[in-house]
């Protein structure tokens, strides 16, 4: 595609492929603005202006300015250190065998936890649990009767609480939840927060993950890792070759 010439300032060039460059910095969120001829055209009127203003500094002398100078050298170090850490860490590899010995061993720690979707009905007595029990074996569905009878915000959903894992939800409800079968409306069940009668809709069992499936956390972890320890012992290195005091 022809690098297409869009203006040209003091005879330097601002081309298609500047502007592009330019749309690239912004957030990809923002990026959609400069889609349409109107949002181009008042970037590189942007663009036009910071060359101008870069021409007159050129021509005022800013280039010797102090502050100029001392931002000039604090930049400089910073994309010095910067590139020097950056060539440090490259260093640093994991391999696929590597990675695959880590799952192999430590298989334990990649298992997807057991899951519970459940409903529930909340009240303020075992004697109002007991008699909607009995509604819902009369024929009166679950959800309706959540609704009308919960003091849980859920009820507004049939009294839906969704899919949770063990550790999420108090100790009695949990052991009920997980221990119900699927359709089954619990006994009257107490927690801290009143008495629930518990449906549970599905149950998840535990499995273990995949190694495709954990591969890029196990190696991207093990290279962090790797990293961070080069860095530092790097550092205490330095330490030894350059004099350091601290005074705090």
């Amino acid at each position: 595609m022809e690098n297409k010439v869009l203006a040209t300032i003091n005879g330097r060039e601002i081309t298609q492929n500047d502007l592009n460059v330019n749309i690239s910095r912004f957030p990809r969120e923002k990026q959609s603005q400069f889609y349409n001829e109107e949002g181009r055209k008042q970037l590189l009127e942007q663009m036009i202006s910071f060359e101008l203003i870069y021409n007159e500094a050129l021509e005022n002398g800013v280039e010797e300015d102090e502050q100029y100078l001392a931002q000039l050298e604090l930049a400089k170090k910073e994309l010095l250190t910067q590139t020097a850490i950056n060539n440090l860490l490259s260093e640093v590899k994991v391999s696929e065998d590597e990675v695959k010995d880590y799952y192999e061993v430590n298989k334990d720690m990649f298992v997807a936890s057991e899951t519970v979707t459940a409903k529930h009905i909340l009240v303020d007595s075992k004697e109002k649990a007991v008699d909607i029990k009995a509604e819902i074996e009369g024929g009166k569905s679950f959800e309706e009767a959540a609704q009308e009878y919960s003091s849980c915000p859920s009820k507004a959903e049939g009294g839906n609480l969704g899919s949770f894992s063990k550790g999420q939800m108090v100790p009695e409800f949990e052991e009920a939840a997980f221990n119900l079968e699927i359709g089954v409306v619990s006994e009257a069940v107490e927690t801290q927060f009143g008495f629930h009668l518990i449906k549970v809709e599905d149950k998840e069992e535990g499995n273990a993950k995949s190694f495709d499936e954990v591969k890029d956390r196990i190696s991207n972890n093990i290279l962090q890792e790797r990293q961070n320890f080069k860095f530092m012992s790097t550092t205490d290195d330095l330490k030894k070759r350059y004099k350091v005091e601290m005074f705090i």
